[in-house]
C-alpha cells in the first residue's frame, strides 16, 4: 500500500480543518442558547424582585393603616382622658395611651425600615432591567453574528468536503478500507506526523523497520495507538536510510 507522505499530510490537514469548522459551526448555536439561558435567568430574577417589591409595599401599607388606626385610638383615648370621672379611670387611660403611643413608635420605625427596603428593591429592579436590556442587545448581536458566520462556515465546509472526496479518491483501492476504518474511529485524530523516530500521536518510539517502510512511502499504522502515521514535510527518504 504505497501512499505518499504528502497525500497523508494533505488528508490530515483537511480532516483537522473540517473538524475545526464543524466545531465552530456547533459553537454558535451553543453560545446563543447560553445567552438565551442567561436572559431567562435575569428575567426570573426580575420577576422575583418585582414580587418582593410588591409584597414589601403591601406590608408597608398594612403597617401604615395600623399606625393610623393606633393614632386615631390614641386621640379617642385622650378625649376620654379629659372626661375621666375618677383618678383610677384617669390613670388607666393614661397608661393605655402611653402603651399605644409606644406601639405606634415601634410601628413607625418598622414602616421606615419597610420604606427603605422598598427603595432598595426598586433600585435593584432598575439595575436588573438594565442588565436585561444589555443581555437582549448582546443576544441580538450574537444571533446576527452566528447567522453571518454560519453562511461562511457552510461555504468553507462544502469546499473542504469536496477537497476531501477528491483526495480520498486518489488513494489506492486496497488502502481505502483500512483508511476509512481508522478515520471512522478516530476522526481528525486518525493520523499523526512522525516526530523524530516517534509517533506524533502517542509518542511511542517507532521501530527501524517502520521507519524504513515510511521512507519507501508504505502506509503503516502505529502499533501502539493505531494512527496512520506519515513523515513530516522536511524529512526525505534519504534521511531515513
Amino acid at each position: 500500500m504505497a501512499v505518499t507522505a504528502s497525500a497523508l499530510r494533505e488528508l490530515h490537514r483537511i480532516h483537522r480543518q473540517l473538524t475545526d469548522l464543524r466545531e465552530r459551526k456547533e459553537r454558535g448555536p451553543k453560545q446563543i442558547r447560553a445567552r438565551e439561558a442567561n436572559l431567562a435567568r435575569l428575567a426570573d430574577e426580575l420577576t422575583k424582585l418585582q414580587a418582593d417589591h410588591k409584597a414589601a409595599r403591601v406590608r408597608s401599607d398594612q403597617k401604615q393603616l395600623l399606625l393610623k388606626s393606633g393614632e386615631d385610638k390614641v386621640e379617642s383615648l385622650k378625649v376620654k382622658l379629659n372626661a375621666a370621672a375618677s383618678n383610677r379611670e384617669y390613670q388607666v387611660l393614661k397608661d393605655q395611651i402611653a402603651a399605644d403611643q409606644m406601639a405606634g413608635s415601634v410601628l413607625a420605625d418598622e414602616i421606615l425600615e419597610a420604606m427603605e427596603k422598598i427603595d432598595e428593591l426598586a433600585a435593584q429592579i432598575a439595575e436588573q432591567q438594565k442588565k436585561i436590556a444589555v443581555s437582549k442587545e448582546e443576544l441580538a448581536k450574537a444571533q446576527q453574528s452566528v447567522l453571518e458566520q454560519a453562511e461562511l462556515l457552510e461555504t468553507d465546509l462544502k469546499r473542504l468536503e469536496a477537497q476531501l472526496r477528491e483526495a480520498e479518491a486518489a488513494l489506492p483501492t486496497d488502502f481505502r478500507e483500512n483508511y476509512q476504518r481508522v478515520v471512522n474511529s478516530k476522526q481528525d485524530d486518525a493520523m499523526a506526523e512522525v516526530q523524530g523516530d516517534f509517533c506524533g500521536g502517542c509518542y511511542q518510539q517507532l521501530t527501524p523497520n517502520s521507519m524504513a517502510e515510511l521512507s519507501m512511502s508504505v502506509a503503516i499504522f502505529c502499533r501502539n495507538c493505531g494512527r496512520l502515521i506519515y513523515l513530516p514535510e522536511d524529512r526525505t527518504p534519504s534521511q531515513n536510510r
